[in-house]
């Protein structure tokens, strides 16, 4: 079983952060932007490009996007002053690299669960940069947040003493989504005895395993804003979010826009990412709902088939024709 299988090379090196390039394409069909996938900060990065089949960048280079990823990296404990702010500096730089390469005026973002966050923030600050936004089971009304809203509440979960010690471990990520789901394993367990005599389905539950359990910590300072202002605050819908002194209006936000929801999503219920087109003033938005949960629904046996080339299909459509070759063209 092969993790991270699609061909790629590393373009950028930013603190413990890489930017990759994949290859399969020769840079995508000319004239086309690139898009950027951006995964969460507390998730390793292949959940995107898990194994054969189930893979989102496959489907997206397999589509002839120029595809990019950012691998956050794994923080050390030194990265425990890392700031929210320092987070979106170092996801602009990204961007900038993307543009530079290519020599493309904008660049697509899809991001996947915080990832989106970041994404639709990033959007909101630079929105001129940005050609199409896909937001992939992100969570932006954190009212709606379910039972992350609900244990994070500050009447119980004092975060300043939490980051105390400095970065949020594995260990303590991951005992909030067992208490999520507390019979999960089992759960799990029982499903992986039914499928032993398939060896497509062990495979994807094997890689799917090893995936969860390669957890990465949160540093510390961004974690404290994460939680403190988007869950307890939720100051991005209010519109008093501030990154780098600039406050975050989503209604900047004016690039094409596709929201992807999951139905049995417990992390990142559908109302938590709908707040995100409610807001925003692109003229193009689109709604995806796929069956899932917040993992499933992105590298399960259905994804393949439905999630993966509505992505593609919608972002080939929206990047055609907003890259530089065009753009060199039509100034020549």
């Amino acid at each position: 079983m092969k993790l991270a299988p699609t061909p790629k090379d590393a373009v950028l090196r930013d603190g413990c952060a890489t930017l990759h390039r994949f290859r399969g394409t020769g840079g995508g069909d000319a004239g086309d932007a690139p898009v950027l996938l951006v995964p969460s900060l507390i998730n390793r990065w292949y959940v995107l490009d898990l194994r054969a089949g189930s893979s989102v960048a496959e489907a997206l280079v397999g589509a002839r996007l120029d595809t990019f990823l950012l691998d956050w990296g794994t923080p050390e404990a030194e990265d425990r002053y890392l700031s929210w702010d320092d987070v979106l500096a170092r996801l602009a730089r990204a961007v900038r690299r993307v543009r530079r390469l290519t020599g493309a005026p904008k660049v697509g973002l899809l991001g996947y669960c915080m990832g989106a966050t970041l994404s639709g923030i990033h959007t909101a600050l630079h929105p001129d940069e940005i050609a199409a936004l896909v937001n992939l089971a992100g969570p932006f009304d954190f009212a709606e947040g379910g039972f992350l809203k609900q244990m994070t509440d500050p009447r119980w979960f004092d975060v300043d003493a939490i980051v105390e010690a400095g970065n949020l471990s594995p260990e303590q990520m991951q005992s909030g989504f067992v208490a999520l789901r507390p019979t999960q394993h089992v759960a799990k367990m029982v499903g992986y005895l039914d499928k032993l005599h398939e060896p497509m389905a062990r495979a994807g539950f094997e890689a799917l395993e090893a995936w969860a359990s390669d957890n990465i910590p949160f540093p510390a300072e961004a974690y404290r804003r994460y939680i403190k202002e988007l869950y307890q605050e939720n100051q991005l819908v209010r519109g008093e979010h501030h990154v780098a002194g600039r406050r975050v209006e989503l209604a900047s936000i004016r690039c094409p826009l596709l929201t992807i929801t999951a139905d049995r999503d417990s992390i990142v219920p559908p109302k938590a990412a709908l707040a995100l087109p409610a807001q925003a003033s692109s003229t193009e938005k689109e709604h995806l709902a796929v069956p899932g949960g917040h993992v499933g629904a992105v590298v399960g046996s259905r994804a393949s088939k439905a999630l993966y080339p509505a992505m593609a299909t919608w972002l080939r459509r929206i990047l055609a024709g907003q890259g530089a070759y065009v753009e060199a063209r039509a100034t020549a």
